[in-house]
């Protein structure tokens, strides 16, 4: 793959000094690094600032609705499963709508990459809080004195409890970092999930640039570090705050869901030979 060859000719429209410019840099770094058909990848992307990446990627893609880019991606590996399916949203709309679909394709353990661009805000819809959003931070609909009083969901946390079995965060101005854990996430047989760290510019003016620096911290220097077990990674977790670990978490290869279907054995769906299976007897059932 070229690398000019993933490029399209549209302009982002995302404000001066958004996260999802580097995002978006990194994944294109990724999917070099992988030499990706860009003809076998389709990214699935939701609503929000985030989604849009899914705009100036030159493969398949497809925005889908608010919080729904999971339910969709899962069709499409299922569909065709030789396919390599990205999914990628905000904090908003994969730990808000978007959950349950979160919850329910970590457990069942597709063989899908979720890329999760957390600003800890709803940008598009300008400055609500979000899932995300640290407790007691002002906005439109929380306001001063009490700010947010919603505990915030720790995406890494939630992902380890709920079956993903590669979690990651990275901090989107470690573009060699984030590039590269996104290849890991892509390459991995399974659930992928990693955590991106992105300041809005415009509606966040907490979770900066510079406040993530003075925080972020690589896990591989943390004590009781070990990506292989679960409990160091729960453990490490829960680290928000002073220090926030970014890098692998965890990872564990385990059964895929798309593997386990003995109907997807042989072809996928797509291009297996429908015209002679009949499902009156399954349709009689339902009447």
């Amino acid at each position: 793959m070229a690398a000019h060859d993933i490029n399209l000719p549209y302009v982002p429209t995302w404000c001066t000094g958004c996260g999802d410019y580097g995002i978006l840099n990194a994944l294109k770094k990724a999917m070099g690094i992988l030499n990706l058909d860009l003809e076998q990848t389709v990214l699935a992307t939701g609503v929000g600032c985030s989604s849009k990446i899914s705009q100036y990627v030159n493969t398949y893609r497809i925005e889908t609705l608010h919080g729904r880019s999971l339910p969709v991606a899962t069709g499409i590996k299922l569909a065709n499963h030789n396919l390599t399916v990205i999914a990628e949203g905000g904090d908003g709309d994969g730990m808000g709508l978007g959950m349950g679909h979160f919850v329910h394709t970590a457990r069942r353990n597709l063989d899908i990459t979720y890329f999760i661009h957390n600003n800890q805000i709803y940008g598009l819809t300008k400055g609500q809080a979000s899932p995300t959003s640290d407790l007691g931070v002002v906005t439109k609909f929380t306001p001063a004195p009490l700010g947010n009083v919603e505990q915030p969901i720790n995406i890494v946390k939630m992902a380890l409890n709920v079956g993903a079995t590669f979690v990651a965060r990275a901090f989107v101005s470690n573009s060699t970092q984030l590039a590269n854990l996104m290849a890991e996430a892509i390459r991995h047989p399974g659930f992928s999930v990693i955590d991106i760290l992105q300041p809005c510019v415009s509606f966040n003016h907490i979770n900066t640039y510079q406040w993530y620096q003075q925080r972020i911290k690589p896990i591989e220097e943390m004590e009781g570090y070990n990506p292989d077990q679960l409990e160091s990674a729960l453990s490490l977790a829960t680290l928000w705050g002073e220090q926030i670990p970014v890098g692998l978490f965890y990872r564990k290869i385990k059964p895929t869901f798309n593997g386990s279907l003995p109907q997807l054995t042989q072809a996928p769906l797509a291009t297996q030979d429908i015209q002679h299976i009949d499902i009156s007897k399954v349709m009689k059932t339902l009447c």
